[in-house]
């Protein structure tokens, strides 16, 4: 019997431990898409315990903050909410969440939780109700005395080289000019474009949001089509010079339609005075705003992530309380993939599609989406379009090998960017720890099963370019 965790945790043969351990451990992060707050960066953010980091709670403003990850997991184990994301005393949270995750074997929580104990506080032992108050009181001892346990000393105990945050177009990025200014921080953070809340022109707020979008380029308003074009586009500019390297979409599905901006602007027009929209017209203005934008990423060279296939809010009453990214999510079934294709289509025509990072949460998407990335590569970089890493629900080991063994399937997964965070806590890193132990243990049982040579200096070129150069490159850090 393997020992819990240790070593060569997940790692099954010799190859794969030399790859692991030789090649992938050590080697720089590149969270390239994340949900931190790059002023908790920039202040250095320190915690008072471990739930703070693990379960997090409520901020001043009314909004939550933590990882709806375990509280999904403490929510299947029946515990009131109130130990979840409520006000009960942190030490009685931490508690449940112990109680949890004893029974949550074969989820990539279990793995997670304890990586982190390992990677950052030198925890060994399994959490259990048992060693709870153990684990406790040492982690809280090093998270409130050790000078290195603050949100700048946990990016630099992971060796992160590249964050990528997740901002909104209007956001000022005072934090991020903050951070490029502080020469005390080594990593690299950069803020990414997140143009949601103008492309879902269905959605609530949209209006009151074209009007924080005019003031942000210093207008009162933005009459026509053409001026909501020209507005994302200056501040994606805006963005280019605080460091951007990419975008991020979250959409419920890719839409196309082919409308000219002319037809986008009556679309537009018909929103402003609050009439009820079509699903085509939706479409047709969402299409004319994506390839503008996919336009003048190709021209800025900022790689375009397009997320797509989540059900979203499903709980009405935990949303209610809550409100977005309380764990109420599911996977849903889209049948986007020829929207996609004519999406980058139109931008290849022109010679415009940028760099693309496609994810979809529903896993039966893998080997559509690695066939449809087979057919706009071009030789401006290797791997320009991306089967993105296992996302979110995905982002198991057996979602992380499939995903993988999809790419290698159908492209050439020497050249793939692997593992993101996708995450608001700054614990998460040992999930690049954990991406990692899965790739050089799949590529590890395919050279020992004579699927490929045991060519050292290949084997050591794949590993280390998924681990992190493939990003380095891609992202031009």
């Amino acid at each position: 019997m393997k020992a819990f965790m240790d070593k060569d945790f997940i790692l099954e043969t010799q190859t794969a431990k030399h790859l692991y351990h030789d090649y992938a451990a050590h080697m720089p992060l590149a969270d390239y898409h994340c949900h931190l707050n790059p002023k908790e960066i920039y202040e250095d953010r320190r915690f008072n315990n471990i739930v703070e980091v693990w379960l997090g709670g409520k901020n001043p403003d009314g909004s939550y903050f933590g990882d709806h990850y375990k509280w999904r997991m403490m929510r299947s184990n029946g515990v009131p909410e109130e130990y979840i994301s409520g006000s009960k005393p942190p030490y009685e949270r931490f508690l449940k969440l112990a109680e949890a995750l004893e029974l949550a074997i074969g989820n990539p929580m279990y793995h997670w939780c304890h990586l982190e104990l390992q990677q950052f506080f030198g925890v060994y032992e399994p959490l259990t109700v048992e060693s709870a108050p153990r684990i406790w009181e040492h982690c809280n001892k090093l998270l409130q005395e050790d000078p290195d346990m603050t949100a700048r000393g946990l990016i630099r105990k992971a060796n992160v080289a590249f964050i990528g945050t997740t901002d909104d177009p209007i956001d000022s990025l005072q934090w991020h000019e903050k951070i490029a200014e502080d020469s005390t921080i080594t990593t690299v953070v950069g803020p990414s474009y997140r143009p949601d809340k103008a492309v879902n022109i269905h959605k609530d707020g949209w209006k009151e949001y074209m009007q924080q979008l005019a003031r942000s380029v210093g207008k009162e308003s933005l009459p026509t089509m053409q001026d909501v074009l020209d507005a994302l586009v200056e501040r994606l500019e805006f963005f280019k010079a605080h460091g951007c390297k990419a975008s991020d979409h979250g959409l419920d599905y890719v839409p196309f339609a082919n409308y000219t901006v002319e037809q986008a602007d009556a679309v537009y027009q018909k929103a402003q005075r609050g009439e009820k929209l079509t699903v085509e017209e939706i479409e047709g203005y969402q299409t004319v705003v994506l390839l503008c934008l996919g336009k003048a990423y190709h021209r800025l060279d900022i790689a375009m992530q397009l997320h797509y296939s989540c059900l979203r809010n499903n709980n009405e009453r935990i949303f209610r309380a809550m409100g977005h990214d309380a764990g109420i999510d599911a996977i849903a079934q889209n049948t986007c993939g020829g929207n996609i294709a004519q999406l980058l289509s139109a931008l290849d025509l022109t010679g415009q599609c940028p760099k693309t990072i496609l994810y979809s949460l529903n896993p039966a998407d893998n080997a559509q989406l690695g066939t449809l990335i087979g057919c706009f590569q071009d030789s401006s970089i290797p791997g320009k379009i991306q089967h993105g890493s296992a996302w979110w629900f995905n982002d198991t080991k057996s979602g992380m090998e499939e995903q993988m063994k999809s790419l290698a399937n159908l492209g050439v997964l020497g050249n793939f960017v692997g593992m993101l965070t996708d995450s608001r806590s700054f614990l998460s890193y040992a999930r690049h720890d954990y991406f990692r132990r899965i790739l050089c243990n799949l590529i590890g049982n395919w050279v020992e099963n004579g699927e490929y040579p045991n060519n050292d200096a290949s084997l050591k070129k794949i590993v280390q370019g998924i681990s992190y150069n493939n990003a380095a490159r891609y992202f031009d850090l």
